[in-house]
């Protein structure tokens, strides 16, 4: 089993949050994944990856906050 590599993009500005994410995404091997580390709930994120991208992706929450969130991304 590989190390899942992890993305914090707590320091990252809003605006540049949800292209670093799409782009590790696109990065990804097929059924390789990432574990996003941010300061909210991500839901905004996972209805987007929803709708552009519905069946290739995987989404589960490690950590639920209250202060960090981690959700394991992965690409089928």
């Amino acid at each position: 089993m590989t190390e899942t590599q992890e993305l914090d993009v707590r320091r990252l500005a809003p605006a540049q949050r949800h292209s670093t994410i799409f782009n590790t995404f696109f990065g990804l091997e097929k059924d390789g994944a990432f574990v996003l580390v941010n300061d909210h709930d991500p839901k905004p994120l996972y209805y987007q990856f929803a709708a552009e991208h519905a069946d290739e992706f995987t989404w589960d929450y490690l950590e639920n906050g209250p202060e960090v969130w981690k959700v394991r991304i992965g690409r089928r």
